[in-house]
């Protein structure tokens, strides 16, 4: 760390600090979904959208980070973007209906959209490349203390005052970073914007929003069966496909086509479309399990998912040396051991301790800890410089689209197995066959009895849910296995592919 200047070090703790603002709040929403779910009378999939359009609203908006930089600066984008970030945050607490919340939180994620590619952006262009792995590895410090935090701090305020808090007391975090970021950050790139590529972007922003939607509203629609999927795919597709034409040919497109020319970074920025769907699905899942199924409290749901975030710093203990060992073999233990800890998920029942949610999510917090900062080291390590924003928007774009799909496709899968769960388990039930009902009876009243009824009914419901869950699961193992083996096709940092050294 010797050679840092006074300036790095305090680019450093502000992006720090502003990934710990972002992680907190997105971290702490994910706890306090179930009692969002009761004080906004909202179903499952309706709660989900307050996370999913807050991901897929960061998604479309981050496309423009690399035009913002060029055209606002360093200082006014990222002063901008914090203060956007935490008034919504501020109004997302004054919500009183479900759709305002919503609302706010597309707000929320087209404010926070810039705040982790540029400052990740930031460090790549402030530091030298041979100091990239350790300065990755102290930003993570830094941002995993969100992890760490926000389900801890989300569920012990929801629990002593109320879901509201969570949203408001996101203000003194956001003055603080605010201030920083007004310190340290200079006029850089400011000025040196192209022409926006107005066509560009909206062909990107109508194909995420479509995608999304579809993936969303699909499994409610009975999916190709409904015309409205149909239209939703068609249109992902036909502006996905007139982006890419239009990139190719446009004068001044969103996104330089030099990027696409490295192979590094076209690894990378699909390996971040997949850490972007490990990230987020196990703060999903788990606390609708916790309280629905198992009965506990908001504080300490907020502890056990903490967890996660305490197993994202243990790995920094490690990282960097092993990523100077072998970056490609560092991203594939992370990736495995995020497969690991979630085929443990995916082993267990309704009988679930403390102990296992704690260490299943350890083990996934540190396998993803692990995984990153060799997959951004990869991926920007044969990048041009001047490349370097565009770079991290695409980058941060696909980890948002990925969070996103994967969350709606994931409690597809939930929704999809527990129904298909409970008809096979109601099949096991008859009053013609009283044997296996036998406890039950003697517990709670003879064959018809309203009250034996609505114990069976509950019970098969609580063990249909879980199911859900454990599916849910293993579709997460499979998508972290099958990505492993495939680090290895990365070129080796300092080994230039002939085509990223092109200038086109």
């Amino acid at each position: 760390m010797r050679g840092f200047t006074a300036r790095q070090w305090l680019i450093l703790v502000t992006v720090q600090f502003s990934t710990v603002l972002f992680g907190i709040t997105v971290t702490s929403v994910g706890v306090i979904l179930p009692q969002l779910k009761g004080a906004l009378s909202a179903t499952q999939d309706q709660v989900s959208w307050i996370l999913t359009f807050n991901l897929v609203t960061t998604a479309v908006v981050t496309p423009l980070t690399g035009w913002l930089a060029a055209k606002l600066g360093w200082r006014k984008l990222m002063l901008w973007s914090v203060i956007g970030f935490t008034l919504s945050s501020v109004l997302c607490g004054a919500a009183t209906s479900l759709e305002a919340l919503l609302a706010f939180r597309v707000i929320q994620g087209g404010f926070g959209a810039p705040i982790f590619p540029m400052g990740q952006a930031m460090l790549l262009a402030t530091f030298r490349r041979d100091q990239h792995a350790l300065i990755l590895m102290m930003w993570g410090l830094g941002g995993v203390m969100g992890p760490i935090l926000g389900p801890t701090f989300g569920g012990l305020i929801a629990e002593a005052l109320d879901w509201r808090w969570a949203f408001f007391l996101i203000l003194p975090l956001g003055a603080v970073s605010a201030i920083l970021v007004s310190l340290s950050l200079g006029n850089q790139e400011r000025g040196t914007a192209r022409r926006f590529d107005g066509l560009g972007y909206l062909f990107l922003a109508l194909a995420i929003a479509a995608l999304q939607l579809m993936f969303d509203r699909g499994h409610r629609n009975d999916w190709f069966d409904s015309a409205e999927t149909v239209i939703e795919a068609a249109v992902a597709a036909t502006c996905l496909y007139l982006f890419v034409i239009h990139t190719l040919t446009a004068s001044s497109p969103l996104f330089s086509p030099a990027l696409f020319l490295d192979r590094n970074f076209c690894l990378g920025i699909s390996f971040a479309l997949i850490m972007g769907m490990l990230q987020y699905t196990p703060m999903v899942l788990f606390p609708p399990l916790l309280q629905d199924l198992r009965g506990y409290p908001d504080a300490v749901v907020g502890y056990l998912i903490a967890t996660r975030g305490a197993g994202n710093f243990l790995s920094f203990f490690v990282v960097v040396q092993c990523t100077r060992f072998s970056p490609r073999l560092t991203l594939c233990a992370g990736l495995t051991i995020q497969a690991l800890s979630a085929v443990w998920m995916g082993s267990l029942d309704i009988n679930l301790t403390t102990a296992d949610v704690f260490w299943t999510n350890l083990a996934h917090g540190f396998g993803f800890g692990l995984a990153y900062t060799p997959m951004a080291l990869l991926t920007f390590s044969t990048l041009k410089l001047d490349l370097l924003t565009q770079g991290n928007a695409v980058f941060s774009l696909l980890r948002m689209l990925g969070s996103s799909i994967f969350i709606a496709v994931t409690l597809l899968v939930y929704v999809h197995t527990t129904a298909e769960a409970s008809t096979n388990l109601g099949s096991f039930v008859s009053v013609f066959h009283p044997p296996p009902l036998a406890d039950w009876i003697a517990r709670y009243g003879a064959p018809g009895s309203a009250a034996l009824h609505s114990q069976l009914a509950a019970e098969l419901q609580r063990q249909s849910s879980m199911i859900g869950y454990i599916n849910a699961f293993h579709f997460l193992t499979f998508t972290a296995a099958i990505a492993a083996p495939l680090t290895f096709l990365f070129a080796k940092p300092g080994v230039r592919p002939a085509a990223a050294t092109s200038n086109t």
